[in-house]
Formats: structure tokens, sequence, C-alpha cells
């Protein structure tokens, strides 16, 4: 799997260059938000703001009054911690477009509770005409600008960045699921990395027998695709969720909401984050420690099954072989 480079960085260039009203917010994070060659591109259309993430927020609102769409970039937590007030009363309230892109969501940075953004979607999903997207490769980052654009409204974008894999072909669509395999006896339903991390492991588990059907879900809100719902009725064992974020208000609350609107009596296995901040690290440490690595999902596995399947890290697949040719860099805090 070849990891591609800086791609929001690349393609919101060459997607706004005909279009005039998209203007770019920066809150001192300019290069950390790969929005740099924007700047260089049209400097007449980009705003540096500092880190007024408040007055960013308002700002947005005004300008998306005045016919302009701002796509507002920072890191996460210092969007919906800080300006949670402006998000909701300048740009929710009225309904504006807005789209907002959070990066370093969940565990993906090493900066610890300052920088992790571990219940972004559980706060945001209450935020009313708010839609929350979550990008979880390469092709879903390209494709997620024109999935905002065509919302009348405001979008919060769970971004990533930097080395990224291409695990898909098609487009990103709004409220769609992708369906990876199908199967009757389990049912899984993973979003952003976590959806890297599952394919570690989900060859493994259908050699060993066990009949899977794995789920990618980029549309936390609306969350009324029928074909999760479909996944989620036929699963015979039950049903597991994976997220970068705390188990609750997240994809595992999703699913545990479309579950008990639906009456399904099944068992619910949800790993991420279980009610704890995360601490410095690494990523794939960060995984482990938390029990939200592809052992961890063999491991569900096996519960809801009720048997072992013998599989330990030895046994699973590297998604990431091979670099393209992209400068590997320090995290930028």
């Amino acid at each position: 799997m070849i990891l591609e480079s800086k791609v929001h960085e690349r393609n919101l260039v060459k997607w706004a260059a005909d279009k005039p009203e998209v203007v770019v917010f920066s809150a001192d994070l300019t290069s950390s938000t790969e929005i740099a060659l924007f700047k260089e591109t049209y400097p007449d259309r980009f705003y540096s703001f500092g880190m007024t993430e408040q007055n960013m927020m308002s700002a947005a609102g005004g300008m998306a009054r005045e016919g302009f769409t701002p796509f507002v970039h920072t890191f996460a937590v210092f969007m919906y911690r800080r300006a949670l007030d402006q998000i909701e009363m300048s740009i929710a309230y009225p309904n504006l477009r807005v789209r907002i892109f959070g990066f370093l969501p969940g565990i993906t940075t090493p900066g610890g509770a300052t920088h992790q953004a571990i219940n972004d979607i559980g706060v945001l999903r209450t935020v009313p005409n708010m839609t929350i997207l979550e990008t979880g490769d390469a092709t879903e980052v390209e494709s997620v600008l024109d999935v905002a654009q065509s919302v009348d409204g405001p979008v919060y974008v769970r971004q990533l960045r930097g080395q990224i894999p291409r695990l898909f072909k098609d487009p990103m669509v709004l409220g769609r699921c992708r369906v990876l395999s199908e199967g009757s006896d389990l049912a899984l339903i993973t979003s952003g990395i976590m959806t890297e991390e599952a394919l570690r492991v989900t060859n493994v588990l259908r050699k060993r027998g066990v009949s899977l059907e794995h789920i990618h879900v980029s549309t936390h809100k609306p969350f009324e695709d029928e074909r999760i719902l479909e996944a989620i009725s036929k699963a015979r064992y039950g049903v597991i969720t994976m997220e970068n974020h705390t188990i609750i208000g997240g994809l595992g609350s999703e699913v545990a909401e479309m579950m008990s609107e639906h009456a399904i009596p099944k068992r619910l296995i949800r790993i991420g984050l279980r009610d704890t901040y995360a601490h410095g690290g690494s990523r794939d440490y960060l995984m482990k420690y938390y029990g939200m690595d592809a052992l961890s999902l063999a491991r569900a596995v096996e519960e809801l099954l009720g048997q072992k399947l013998d599989i330990e890290e030895s046994d699973l697949e590297e998604p990431r072989v091979e670099a393209s040719g992209a400068e590997h860099k320090a995290e930028d805090l």
C-alpha cells in the first residue's frame, strides 16, 4: 500500500481554482493544516487570524452571510473546545455554509490530552444543523471537498494529514457507507484510521472461518444508511464498532442508537477510548495501550463468537508497506 503526502494541500488548490467564493481561514497553523500552498496561490482568498479561534468562527459566520464559503482550518481540539459557542450561535443556529476542518483527530497526534480531539464527534453531533464527516484515506481526503460543498449548511470534517494510505477507488458519498466485505456472522463497523487498522486482521479472520461484514463509515451525521441497518440485522453473533474517539457519543453510540430505535436485540462491542483521556505516544503505541488495535479487534471477535481463534501479532497483515517518496517529518504541534 502506497502512502501519499499532503493530499489535502495539493487537492484544495486545484479544487478551489474555479470557486472564487471559497475562502480559507487559518488560526496560526497554516503549514500544520496543509493550507500553505493555498496561501501562496490565492493570497487574496486567505485569512490568518492568529490564535483566536473564537474570532475566526464568528468571522466565518459573517463572511458566509455575505455569500462566501469559508473553509476554516485548525486542530480539532482548538475548534470545538474553545469556540463551541461561536460555532453554535454564529454558524449552526443561522445554518450557514461554513466548512470546518479539524485536524489531529483522536490519537493521530502524540501531543497528549491538550492536542487530541477524543470527543469532537460526540459534542458536535448534538449541534443542530451540523453535518459531520470523517476521512479515512487519500481518496476521501480528496473527495470530501465536493461532499462538504454539496451541503447547504455547516459541515465539520475530521481531516487527515501528512502520510495517508489510499484504501478506496471510489469517492466519498454523503450518507453512504462503504461495504468492504460481506458476511453473516458479525458486522464490523469502522471509521477514520480504524478502518486501515481493522484491515490488518479481517483477512486473517476470514481464513479462520469467520463470515464478516465490514463497513466503513464516513458520514457520522446524518447516520441513516440502510446498508448499516441491514448488516446489523443479519449479523448472527453481534456487532463490533471501531473508532478513533471515545466510545461515548461517537460511532459506537451512533450504532447503538440505530439498534435501539429499530429494536435489534444483539450484542454490541465498542472499541475506542473508554472514558479516558489519552497520553502522549505514537499512534501504534496508543492503539495497543488503549485496546484499539487489530489484535484487540481479534479478541473482541473471539468474545462474540465464544471461541478462541489463536490470532497473534505475527499473524496480522501490515497495510503500510511503501512510502511514495515523500519526506517523513516529526509531528507539528
